[in-house]
């Protein structure tokens, strides 16, 4: 087994005295777990950082053996931890690719939507900048495991006109006259979802708070709970730096 690769830092995680599990993503051989030797050094650590973009090289004698990997540092991101909520995006966003793909399966997709999250992320002055980005990839993330929302017409009335809610059973975007009674029991959509361009902060919470329910619900069900506690943190700061 050999794949050299570009690849996006997801997740290192400490294996002995001195090496590291790390996972990563590539855009033609999906997720890949490599072992670096000397990971956990004072060299590595810069380079071994989730949301870096870097070469990697994975060899194994058989498909069931976990590869050694090594790393060439492409474009760092590490400087960016300075900051409390570009650093919270990274984790969270790092967090739940490597949490929810299955190793070894293309998502090309997934790849191109989390470079490009990363690199808004990396270039915003300003968090709303990123934010309806970050919710998008989400979206897509839910879509392409099999999860994906239907937000082109009403759940009760087929009208593709005044979405304004989601069912959180369906996952179907229900409008303003189908939602007459019920809509403290549905879920916000906010615009920017159906209609694109630019959105407030209220859009984007609301956003956060239609995926958050379906990825709990869908995706991150027996994940570990740090991985929920990186989107908690996340929501949390934005909401106070919104304040």
């Amino acid at each position: 087994m050999y794949i050299r690769a570009e690849a996006i830092i997801l997740s290192v995680r400490a294996h002995g005295e001195h090496g590291a599990v790390v996972r990563a993503l590539t855009e033609a051989d999906g997720l890949q777990a490599g072992y670096v030797r000397g990971g956990r050094s004072r060299a590595m650590r810069p380079i071994l950082q989730p949301a870096n973009l870097v070469l990697g090289e994975w060899r194994a004698r058989t498909e069931e053996q976990l590869p050694g990997l090594t790393v060439e540092l492409i474009h760092s991101r590490a400087p960016m931890f300075g900051e409390p909520l570009p650093a919270a995006a990274f984790e969270w966003a790092t967090a739940l690719t490597a949490s929810v793909l299955p190793e070894g399966q293309p998502y090309p997709h997934v790849h191109d939507a989390l470079d490009g999250v990363l690199g808004a992320i990396e270039a915003a002055p300003a968090a709303r900048g990123w934010a309806v980005a970050l919710v998008r990839y989400e979206l897509l993330l839910l879509a392409e495991l099999g999860f994906g929302l239907d937000l082109e017409r009403c759940a009760a009335t087929g009208a593709t006109q005044e979405l304004h809610f989601v069912s959180p059973k369906s996952g179907t975007a229900v409008s303003r006259i189908g939602a007459a009674g019920y809509e403290n029991r549905l879920l916000r959509l906010p615009p920017f979802l159906t209609l694109g361009g630019a959105a407030e902060w209220g859009d984007i919470l609301d956003g956060l708070k239609l995926t958050g329910h379906f990825l709990e619900r869908d995706l991150l069900i027996g994940k570990s709970a740090d991985v929920i506690a990186a989107r908690a943190r996340l929501v949390d700061r934005l909401k106070r730096a919104v304040a």
